[in-house]
């Protein structure tokens, strides 16, 4: 049964925040919107309580996720607001981090007995931002000293977590059969020309900042903070991404069959999944194919190769190579042969289509090298935008990490040496989180997400 709307107790004078009142309640219906177009591309309703991911939560599970994790935060959890239906809100509470082993997707009818029906979910997430939506305009949002409400946390905590699951539900719709969706009108992929030539870039040693401070900056998660640096050797960087076709090499030359190039855990997930080339590929009558999110696509070569971090190091230590650390990352994004740093590769400009593949702008990445206004100061390109890229670094904490009290499990439960830090951007990533300080990470044999790479050398 739903529950009365937000209480009086929460609604306070209104003072201002680090960012508008109105800004933050237009960020979060556009979020909002923006959700809702992903959930109506289904056209099949089973394909809801399917798993297109093994051990991912079915979709419908996002489309009350989403919405019940902004109510639980900022309207229950921050302002002590009165519940809507605590099952519901339990059950949509937190989604899950995929163990390396996985499992064959369970039947989509036993979903059906375990998750509500469409009907209450729609009613559900309704009634949630309706009371979210209430809180952002009337209640006391920014409280100094608050532990939730300092500077409006919660606030942003909700508007970046609903982000960063869009990008999660691009990929999970992607493995989704093509019958299930709607193809967008006009839709079409850039598949480009031949392959660029490999090319490397020399990087002086210098000081590369990773962490920031979080009074520095209107929102950082906390495996962000505090402010980090260190000192990074000289190295040698790939311009580009590897491409479909180098990679195409490493499969050529058996690469999935040598256990030389994998860590044991790699090997042993190699051969009980019998892998023999990246997720996104696919062997037709007609030759190698990619998956797209609407058809098959011919494989495109200059396309940059989509593969697990497991994948990635297995191909650079075939080629004598490795990855590059984050620290490394870093200076070959955003610092400059001056000393400095700056907050995107190419500058100071805000982040717009001429400078990569970002903010939902496309369903598919770009020929590798086609955007070369987002070149780094030192001539690399694509580090922001068109995949995220794996580094060598496992996802830890800067010296001096706290715990958000907005979201406490959000880094800390995956500092276990597992999971794998990523930078950059894809196709998928809201602008909001293209800053020099942001983190994601992985396992290292999670193939689904839109993750490239590119190789580095040390330099004597």
């Amino acid at each position: 049964m739903l529950r009365p709307s937000l209480t009086e107790q929460a609604r306070r004078p209104e003072r201002s925040s680090s960012i508008e009142r109105a800004d933050l309640i237009s960020w979060y219906r556009r979020n909002r919107e923006r959700s809702r177009a992903l959930f109506d591309l289904l056209t099949d309703e089973n394909a809801r309580y399917g798993e297109p991911i093994p051990l991912r939560h079915p979709i419908v599970f996002y489309e009350g996720h989403v919405p019940a994790f902004s109510f639980n935060t900022l309207v229950k959890t921050a302002l002590g607001g009165a519940s809507i239906d605590p099952e519901l809100e339990s059950l949509f509470a937190r989604g899950i981090d995929p163990p390396t082993d996985q499992e064959p997707a369970r039947d989509p009818g036993s979903n059906r007995e375990r998750w509500p029906g469409r009907t209450v979910v729609d009613r559900f997430a309704r009634e949630a931002d309706e009371r979210v939506i209430d809180a952002l305009t009337h209640a006391d949002i920014d409280r100094p000293g608050h532990p939730l409400l300092d500077r409006s946390e919660a606030v942003l905590v909700i508007l970046e977590h609903e982000a960063m699951h869009q990008e999660t539900l691009h990929y999970m719709l992607h493995r989704l059969p093509w019958d299930q969706k709607r193809c967008p009108s006009g839709y079409r992929p850039r598949i480009g020309d031949a392959s660029p030539s490999r090319e490397w870039i020399e990087i002086p040693p210098g000081r590369a900042t990773m962490g920031v401070d979080r009074a520095s900056v209107s929102f950082a998660w906390d495996n962000e903070c505090p402010r980090y640096s260190e000192e990074v050797r000289a190295f040698a960087i790939e311009r580009g991404n590897v491409t479909n076709a180098a990679f195409l090499d490493f499969v050529a030359a058996g690469g999935y069959q040598e256990r030389r190039f994998w860590r044991p855990d790699d090997w042993n997930w190699v051969r009980q999944a019998d892998l023999r080339h990246p997720l996104f590929w696919e062997r037709r009558s007609e030759g190698w194919t990619w998956r797209g999110m609407f058809e098959p696509i011919p494989l495109p070569l200059a396309w940059p190769v989509y593969v697990s971090h497991a994948e990635a190091e297995a191909y650079a230590r075939w080629r004598g190579v490795r990855l590059p650390t984050e620290a490394e990352f870093q200076r070959a994004a955003y610092g400059t042969p001056e000393g400095d740093e700056r907050p995107f590769p190419w500058g100071e400009a805000p982040a717009d289509p001429r400078h990569g593949v970002f903010d939902f702008t496309g369903w598919d990445p770009a020929p590798t090298g086609s955007h070369p206004d987002g070149r780094s100061a030192w001539g690399v390109d694509d580090l922001v935008g068109n995949g995220w890229e794996w580094t060598s670094t496992p996802f830890a904490p800067f010296p001096g990490f706290r715990a958000m009290a907005a979201y406490p499990e959000y880094s800390a439960d995956f500092f276990d040496g597992d999971h794998f830090v990523m930078k950059g951007a894809s196709s998928a990533t809201a602008r909001e989180l293209l800053r020099p300080s942001f983190r994601n990470w992985f396992r290292a044999r999670y193939p689904y997400v839109y993750a490239k790479f590119r190789c580095v050398r040390d330099l004597a």
